[in-house]
This record gives C-alpha cells, sequence and structure tokens, in this order.
C-alpha cells in the first residue's frame, strides 16, 4: 500500500493528515508493505552542508508543515511501515523549474541548493522499496546531483526546451539549503535513477 498526502487531500482537510494516514494504516493487513512519501524538508540541515539518511530530523515545533509530516511518518513507521523522503519532483512540465520561469525573475538567492528526483525515478524507487517488505525504515530519494537555483535555470535557459527564458534571481538573503545525498537508501534497495541529474534530463552534460 501507497500512502500519499496529495491524492487524499479532501480526506486530510476532513480528518486531518495524521488521522486520514492512520486510516490508511488500519486498512494494511500486514502483508506486502506499507510506504509513505514524505519530503526532505524533514532533515535538519540548511547551511549548504551534505545530508544523508542518517542525519537528524528538525525537532518538532519547527513549522506546522514539518510537524505534521513528522506525526504522520511516526504513524506509518509505528505501524511497521516505511517512510520514503523525497526531494523535490521534477518532469519537463511541473517542478521548481517551471515555477521560476512563469514568474520571470524572484527576488531569492540564486546560489540556495536545491534536490530534485525526478517523478519516474521516485515512483521507481517507491516500488523498488515496497517489494524489499521491509518495516519501519525511513529511506532518501534524490538523484544524487544538488544544484544552485541558478545552475538549475541556466540549464533550463540553454536547454531549447522552453520557448521562454528565465530572467534572473535578485536576492541575496536567505538559508544556503543542503546537499542531500542517498547512497545508503541505494546500496541497501539495489536501485539507480533513470535520470542521473536534472541537467541531462535536459540534455545538458552535467
Amino acid at each position: 500500500m501507497l500512502f500519499s498526502a496529495l491524492p487524499r487531500l479532501v480526506q486530510m482537510i476532513t480528518l486531518g493528515m495524521s488521522d486520514a494516514c492512520r486510516l490508511a494504516a488500519s486498512n494494511w493487513t500486514g502483508e506486502g508493505s506499507f510506504l509513505f512519501t514524505s519530503s526532505t524538508a524533514l532533515y535538519d540541515c540548511s547551511d549548504n552542508s551534505m545530508c544523508n539518511e542518517d542525519c537528524l530530523s528538525v525537532p518538532i515545533g519547527r513549522s506546522p508543515r514539518t510537524d505534521i509530516l513528522l506525526k504522520v511518518e511516526n504513524v506509518v513507521l509505528e505501524a511497521g511501515g516505511c517512510v520514503l523522503r523525497l526531494a523535490g519532483l521534477y518532469k519537463i512540465d511541473r517542478g521548481a523549474h517551471v515555477f521560476w520561469l512563469r514568474k520571470g525573475t524572484l527576488d531569492t538567492r540564486p546560489d540556495h541548493i536545491i534536490n530534485q528526483i525526478h517523478y519516474e525515478d521516485a515512483a521507481s524507487l517507491a516500488v523498488a522499496i515496497m517489494k524489499k517488505g521491509l518495516r519501519s525504515r525511513i529511506f532518501l530519494g534524490c538523484d544524487n546531483k544538488p544544484l544552485s537555483r541558478q545552475e538549475i535555470m541556466d540549464a533550463v535557459n540553454n536547454s531549447g526546451k522552453f520557448d521562454t527564458k528565465f530572467g534572473g534571481f535578485t536576492g541575496t538573503d536567505g538559508p544556503l539549503g543542503k546537499r542531500m545525498e542517498n547512497s545508503k537508501t541505494r546500496a541497501e534497495i539495489g536501485w539507480e535513477p533513470k535520470y542521473p541529474s536534472f541537467t541531462e534530463f535536459l540534455g545538458i552534460s552535467s
């Protein structure tokens, strides 16, 4: 059983995300696997340093969004399910690059680090984890090729795949982000991404 927040938006509104996940877990017979797709935002790092599966999670109380996800993860783990913390999802017409392209220019710092994983790779990793039949584990999904906002949009502008050009980032303040690395997940699950990086997905050598 795969549980993700977005497809159950209506249920989350009426029951609360934790209750919705608890309901999903109660419908799991214990056979096969139960997996919740969460977010790498829960890793407590924002100073541009490396972050892997062993890094600490943000504490409860940091923000309403992370509190909700942490509580849902606990429900899943207590039920014997697993958690897959995913970096930013993208495909050609969805992702941070599309949002920025539509904005044209943004007042955010260009050197902030972004971690990503293609939708297809996120799906294949989720399936691979579920096939293992593991219990109460947290895994990390990313492409191991963190890029700055500027590098992402330079790749977009140079790819020839978009009708418009991005104007630029004009900010100088804010956190630097983190550099996600999931070699432990890859080794244990036996998984590699179809798209090794965002730039290679666009046909640009990294």
